[in-house]
């Protein structure tokens, strides 16, 4: 199914020079001069290789039709990340970079989307948000009101990120899975 490239996400798989590619990492970039592009990293289902790609955003991809499956996450172990299809009860192993820098929101238990191919899961798209709890940020000011400037902040998981001045230590906040970015106080 055809899909503008502004759209990519992490997870998707798309064919690319007549193969299937897992994309494990975009970059949405507005560059000031020129047309604004997506930067794709993708890994081969195939040969398990890497290759970087630029897409402008009104270009179209084709997001190839694979089979999802509802799975959980079950633990990580050397031989890489372990899921359980929710329906099924089958368990498989992915490698552990399949989720590119995504990785550190991955959690005991969560509730994950796997893309299928000819019975073979080939990769793992997240939930689009998820809640991590501040671990290390600079004290809240009173009185002090909400501005364009974030500060720096460590979460649950060992991310770092910006968060608002209002949000401080131990704040429960949503974060955006694909580029680690505040989303608003967890409720």
């Amino acid at each position: 199914m055809k899909q503008q490239a502004g759209s990519i996400r992490i997870g998707w798989v798309i064919e690319y020079k007549n193969k299937p590619w897992t994309v494990t990492k975009t970059n949405f970039v507005k560059p000031g001069k020129g047309g604004a592009f997506m930067q794709v990293e993708m890994k081969s289902v195939e040969e398990g290789t890497k290759t970087n790609e630029r897409f402008r955003t009104e270009d179209m991809v084709e997001k190839m039709m694979v089979e999802t499956k509802d799975c959980q996450f079950l633990f990580e172990d050397s031989n890489g990340l372990n899921f359980m299809e929710s329906e099924t009860f089958e368990q498989f192993t992915m490698p552990t970079d399949v989720l590119g820098d995504s990785r550190p929101f991955l959690a005991d238990g969560m509730e994950v989307k796997a893309s299928v191919i000819d019975g073979k899961p080939i990769s793992i798209e997240l939930p689009l948000q998820v809640v991590c709890t501040v671990v290390e940020t600079e004290p809240v000011i009173k009185g002090q009101t909400v501005s364009s400037s974030y500060k720096p902040a460590i979460l649950d998981n060992g991310v770092r990120t910006t968060v608002p001045p209002f949000v401080g230590t131990g704040d429960k906040i949503v974060v955006a899975t694909a580029d680690a970015t505040y989303v608003e106080r967890a409720k």
